[in-house]
C-alpha cells in the first residue's frame, strides 16, 4: 500500500464520519468508535480516531471557522453535512501532515458517495474558503464549553485550568490492569510478544505501545481489564480486607467488581439497568475471578444487609474524564450538577444500610465538581454520625487535608477521581 494513503484516503474519512453521525444522534463515542473503525487496522485506523475524536474536541471553534462562508447559518445546513464539514476544516486547521488538497478533496469525494451527494459542490466551495483563511486550531479555552472554563478558573485559577484544558485535548494511553493474571504474568506475555509498555503511575497499572486491547496477549484469557490508574489508584485506597463481602452498588460495566474479586471472597455486583448487567456480565465473563455475582438491583433499596463493605461509584458530571470522551465535553450542562447530587445523595443513603458495624463505605466519582465530591461527603457525614472518615493506602500528594483521594488530571497525569472511604463505628 502507498504509504501515504492514510493521509489521502477514504477509509478512515469514511468511518470518522460515521463516528460523528452516530454520536450526534446519541451513542456513545467509545460504542461509535468501535462499531466504524471494525474493520480498519494500522494507520487507518489511527487516523480515523484522531479525525473523530479531534473533530469533536474542537467542534466549537471549527463551527466559527466554518460560519462565515456558509451564507445562511449553520443552522440552516443538515446535520450530517454540517459534521462533514467540520471533519474537513478539522483537517485543514489542526493536522499539518494531511495536504490541503486532500483535506477537500476527500471531503466533496465523501458528500458525492452519501445521500447528500447534491451538497458536493458545497462543501467544496466552503472547505476551499476555510483552506484559504482560517487560522490554525489552538486547543483549549475554544474546544470546551465557555461555563465550564469559567468554573474551573474559579476553582483551580487560570495557569492550572489552563493545563487541564490542554490535557483533555490529548488522547491519554490505554492503561491495563490485572485481572486473571498478575502484572509479572502481562509483563512477561508482552515481552515474548515484542510488545513495547512501561509501568503507570504509581505504578497503577501497565501503559502498553497499542491502542486497540484486543491486540494484547491475554485479552481472550481475561488477563486483564481497561481500566485507568487513577481508578485503580480509587481501589486501593478503599483497602478492602482478603476475603471481604462485598456490595457494588452500581457496578457496571465491571472495573472495580473485578478489581475486587481478586481478593474479595464475594463481591454482589448489582447495577439497576438490566442493559447495563448485560454489559456486566460479558465483562465479568470474560476476566472475572468467580467470584463476583450480578444482579438487577435499585441501589436506593438495596437487596443485601451486612456487609463488610459497600462502593458506590457514583453517576456524576463527569468531567475527570473529558480527555478519554471527546464528545461528554459538549453534553455536561451546568444545570444537571443539582440532579446528580441529589440523586448521588439517595443512592449513598442507600449503600450505608448495607453496611454492618466495624465495615467501610467507599464513594467514588469521575468528577472534578466540589459539589458532587468532598461536599457531598460532608453533608452525608453531618447526617450520620455512625460514619467517619477513615484514609486508605495512597501516595499523600493525593489525598486531601480531609483525608480523600482527589487525582487531578492536569496535576498528575491521568483521568480525574475522587473517593472517600469511610467507617460505620456504630
Amino acid at each position: 500500500m502507498n504509504g501515504d494513503a492514510p493521509l489521502t484516503g477514504l477509509a478512515p474519512r469514511r468511518a470518522a464520519w460515521r463516528v460523528l453521525d452516530a454520536v450526534r444522534d446519541g451513542a456513545p463515542f467509545e460504542r461509535a468508535l468501535t462499531d466504524a473503525l471494525a474493520d480498519l487496522s494500522g494507520p487507518d485506523r489511527r487516523l480515523a480516531h484522531e479525525l473523530a475524536a479531534g473533530t469533536m474536541r474542537s467542534a466549537g471553534v471549527l463551527d466559527r471557522a466554518i460560519a462565515p462562508y456558509v451564507t445562511r447559518g449553520l443552522e440552516s445546513v443538515d446535520p450530517s453535512v454540517r459534521e462533514l464539514l467540520r471533519l474537513g476544516a478539522y483537517q485543514l486547521t489542526a493536522l499539518d501532515r494531511i495536504p490541503p488538497h486532500a483535506a477537500v478533496n476527500t471531503s466533496v469525494s465523501l458528500a458525492r458517495e452519501s445521500p447528500h451527494r447534491k451538497a458536493a459542490p458545497f462543501v467544496n466551495a466552503v472547505l476551499r474558503r476555510v483552506a484559504e483563511g482560517a487560522p490554525r486550531v489552538v486547543p483549549g479555552r475554544a474546544s470546551h464549553p465557555g461555563w465550564l472554563v469559567t468554573r474551573w478558573t474559579r476553582q483551580f485559577g487560570s495557569t492550572d485550568t489552563a493545563r487541564l484544558l490542554a490535557w483533555n485535548d490529548t488522547r491519554p494511553r490505554l492503561v491495563v490492569q490485572p485481572a486473571r493474571w498478575s502484572l509479572e504474568q502481562l509483563a512477561t506475555a508482552w515481552q515474548e510478544a515484542g510488545i513495547a509498555f512501561e509501568p503507570a503511575q504509581f505504578g497503577a497499572g501497565l501503559m502498553p505501545d497499542r491502542s486497540r486491547p484486543r491486540d494484547l496477549p491475554g485479552y481472550d484469557r481475561g488477563g486483564f481489564i481497561v481500566q485507568d490508574s487513577a481508578q485503580a489508584l480509587v481501589v486501593r485506597f478503599f483497602g478492602l480486607a482478603p476475603g471481604a463481602v462485598v456490595y457494588d452498588a452500581c457496578a457496571a460495566p465491571g472495573g472495580k467488581s473485578i478489581a475486587l474479586g481478586r481478593e474479595a471472597r464475594l463481591v454482589l455486583a448489582a447495577d439497576r439497568s438490566l442493559e447495563r448487567v448485560r454489559r456486566l456480565q460479558t465483562n465479568l465473563h470474560r476476566a472475572g475471578s468467580g467470584r463476583e455475582f450480578p444482579c438487577v438491583a435499585d441501589a436506593e433499596a438495596p437487596p443485601i444487609v451486612a456487609v463488610d463493605a459497600a462502593i458506590l461509584d457514583a453517576p456524576c458530571l463527569g468531567t475527570g474524564v473529558l480527555a478519554r470522551h471527546p464528545d461528554a465535553r459538549w453534553r455536561v450542562r451546568a444545570e444537571a450538577i443539582g440532579r446528580l447530587v441529589t440523586q448521588a445523595a439517595r443512592l449513598l443513603r442507600g449503600a450505608a444500610t448495607t453496611v454492618r458495624p466495624g465495615g467501610l463505605l467507599c464513594f467514588s466519582t469521575c468528577s472534578l465538581e466540589p459539589e458532587e465530591n468532598e461536599m457531598q461527603i460532608d453533608r452525608f457525614l453531618s447526617a450520620h454520625p455512625a460514619f467517619h472518615r477513615e484514609p486508605g493506602p495512597a501516595p499523600s500528594e493525593l489525598v486531601t487535608a480531609a483525608g480523600d483521594l482527589a487525582i487531578l488530571p492536569q496535576r498528575h497525569g491521568m483521568d480525574g477521581a475522587y473517593a472517600a472511604r469511610l467507617r460505620r463505628i456504630g
